[in-house]
């Protein structure tokens, strides 16, 4: 066993003493260093660490080696001894030899942020779905970091391949992994057949989708109970919900949805994460409309709104019809509750947790979906059975303005959401 797997051992066997380490990249920046800091802290922390230690650089950009300066590193390392640090977690992500170096000089192992982001949702995925596409990004993320990686390769299991006449370890490693990622990519590909199959029988029924997204702990799930009336875990600790929830919840008399809570963002999400839950997303992407909650009582919300528009961007999912939900404003006094409407006066101000402003916000999203209609007037062939069909589904799913039969033909004029005109118009119309 070498000495890298004998320490991640020893630290997983209880809570690890973590040293954070991060750059402070611009003069006068150095608060916006900590503050991410303190993420990573937050990030530590439901990973099961224990953070003892907080190291930072003032650098313009990170030392290809080492990722800090030499000097730095030893002064680290130096830190790392007194305080018997035994897990160190750097806020960027690494490079292999920055990584493989880093270890070597600080004699302690290393963790990147993108490494302890992909331990998180490793730990919180609950079903087989989550469980595989958590793999997936943990194994495109260890391909380029094999050398001296067999501790994580231990992880894969056994019997996938082995060893060819002339094949060297490095090699096998490297093949066992793509042979795994073809076979969860397979894997993944059947949930996402399996989910547009669900979200097909559910748009059949022209009930409209609505997703929560927001920065992780903004309050989704809170209030996505608050909404359903589940019982769904909510805590203070980051990505508790990584798997989504769908329910049909009745807002008002003949106004029903379907709402999904799911993954919380975060700045800098890994790529490969996005990517391996893109299944998982595509309720976002599908959906009639989003709500975008933000904690409002954290100082660095804005920050954190931006990078969820980054993600949305990401997955394709700017251009899906959003409310703004600003959460925990019973955090906030009454002056800053001013200023926060007079900013963005369309928001709707909440707190999930008490119920303040959660009546205002079904309100908000019966008018905004019943908003995304077309007037249009349709031409209906009496005799046919489909388009009495058609005639039957619009009233029940429209808002009908006129009827008028005359010669076996039927002339409607009717207020229509704009999702269902293409499944309600008669067939002869397209």
């Amino acid at each position: 066993m070498s000495v890298r797997e004998d320490r991640l051992g020893a630290a997983a066997a209880e809570s690890p003493r973590a040293a954070l380490v991060g750059l402070v990249r611009e003069p006068g920046r150095r608060a916006d260093a900590e503050q991410s800091l303190a993420e990573l802290e937050g990030l530590a922390h439901a990973a099961g660490a224990d953070v003892v230690l907080r190291f930072l650089q003032e650098r313009p950009r990170p030392d290809p080696a080492t990722f800090l300066g030499s000097g730095k590193v030893e002064l680290l390392r130096d830190a790392c001894d007194e305080t018997d640090v035994n897990l160190v977690i750097v806020d960027n992500e690494l490079t292999p030899a920055q990584l493989r170096n880093l270890e070597r000089e600080t004699h302690q192992p290393v963790v990147d942020r993108t490494q302890l982001i992909l331990d998180i949702f490793a730990r919180r995925a609950r079903t087989r779905e989550g469980q595989l596409q958590v793999e997936l990004a943990q194994l495109k993320y260890l391909m380029p970091r094999l050398v001296g990686a067999s501790a994580a390769l231990s992880r894969l299991g056994g019997g996938i391949g082995t060893r060819g006449p002339g094949e060297t370890k490095l090699e096998t490693d490297r093949r066992r992994i793509r042979h795994r990622i073809s076979t969860i990519a397979k894997q993944i590909a059947d949930v996402k057949r399996r989910r547009a199959q669900l979200r097909e029988r559910r748009q059949e029924g022209f009930t409209p989708s609505v997703a929560l997204v927001g920065y992780t702990n903004a309050g989704k799930t809170t209030l996505f109970n608050r909404l359903a009336g589940e019982a769904s875990e909510a805590s203070n600790a980051l990505f508790v919900t990584l798997d989504p929830l769908i329910r049909a919840v009745r807002l008002a008399e003949r106004q029903e949805i379907l709402l999904s809570d799911t993954v919380g963002f975060i700045d800098r999400l890994p790529h490969g994460l996005v990517a391996a839950f893109r299944a998982t997303l595509e309720e976002v992407t599908e959906a009639d409309l989003l709500l975008h909650v933000v904690d409002v009582s954290n100082p660095e919300h804005d920050r954190h709104t931006e990078a969820v528009q980054r993600v949305l961007a990401e997955i394709d999912a700017q251009e899906v019809p959003a409310l703004l939900i600003l959460n925990k404003v019973d955090r906030l006094t009454s002056d800053e509750q001013l200023r926060l409407r007079a900013t963005a006066p369309a928001a709707i101000f909440l707190s999930a947790q008490s119920g303040e402003g959660v009546d205002t916000l079904r309100e908000a999203i019966v008018h905004r979906l019943s908003l995304e209609t077309q007037r249009v007037t349709l031409e209906f062939d009496e005799g046919d059975e489909s388009d009495r069909q058609r005639i039957a589904r619009l009233y029940r799913h429209a808002r009908v303005r006129s009827h008028q039969a005359a010669e076996g033909r039927v002339s409607i004029e009717v207020d229509v959401p704009r999702r269902l005109l293409g499944r309600l118009t008669p067939a002869t119309a397209r």
